[in-house]
């Protein structure tokens, strides 16, 4: 008897440098979003807003949370805020042959990303790949039982697999950050480092990390879309 066929995965995808370079269009925006949004929220000058920002994001990998936490910010207050960017549409870059590969990728994909879900449906209609994906989830969306676990929450990754209904093996996690693709092989998930757009585009806390070495909790390394066809 032949071999059963291998169920096939089902995608999770960031969207910020994963799908397209947010360092040409996303990334220049949301830094000066935010510190006007925190100087104005909270009534601090300027230098301390940054502070905050780049504070919460190194610590909680979301900038969002520790507002959140600390501060007592609305999670839709915050995204409808920090997320209009005028124009966003005509800035965006992403590569043709990469969305190409997206729309022929065999099994469920799932946009997960920690921007908002507004922000992220614009992009992906903007790309021309919206109807690719069975459903959008942004940072609103991730919560446990009433509190915001944006990535890298492990408890988070769970709860979406259980959802989805498969089990967390099954998921694959493409991104471009290290510090969620830990969280995703510390629940089982299997772990896919997007580097397209990552060299001289980083963001956060791993801005500037090394491309080359591949850490033992990364399933792959991929420098386009369409390397993930061979994991599939």
């Amino acid at each position: 008897m032949g071999r059963c066929a291998r169920p096939a995965p089902v995608w999770l995808f960031d969207l910020d440098n994963t799908l397209h370079n947010a360092g040409a269009s996303a990334f220049r925006h949301f830094d000066v979003a935010m510190n006007r949004y925190i100087e104005d929220t909270l009534g601090v000058p300027a230098p301390e807003a940054d502070r905050l920002r780049a504070h919460y994001w190194a610590h909680y990998g979301n900038t969002l949370v520790g507002l959140v936490r600390h501060h007592g910010v609305q999670v839709e207050h915050f995204v409808r805020l920090t997320h209009a960017f005028p124009g966003l549409e005509g800035e965006l870059a992403a590569h043709v042959h990469d969305l190409a590969a997206l729309k022929r990728l065999p099994g469920r994909k799932i946009v997960l990303t920690n921007a908002g879900r507004g922000y992220a449906v614009r992009v992906l209609r903007a790309l021309g790949v919206l109807g690719c994906f069975e459903a959008v989830i942004g940072v609103e969306q991730m919560r446990c039982f009433g509190d915001l676990r944006p990535k890298p929450d492990a408890r988070m990754l769970r709860l979406l697999a259980a959802r989805l209904k498969v089990p967390v093996q099954r998921c694959v996690l493409v991104e471009d950050s290290l510090m969620n693709q830990k969280a995703a092989h510390r629940v089982g998930m299997r772990a896919v480092w997007m580097q397209r757009w990552a060299r001289g585009h980083g963001h956060g806390p791993e801005q500037g990390a090394r491309l080359r070495r591949r850490p033992a909790y990364v399933y792959a390394r991929i420098g386009s879309l369409q390397q993930l066809h061979r994991l599939s």
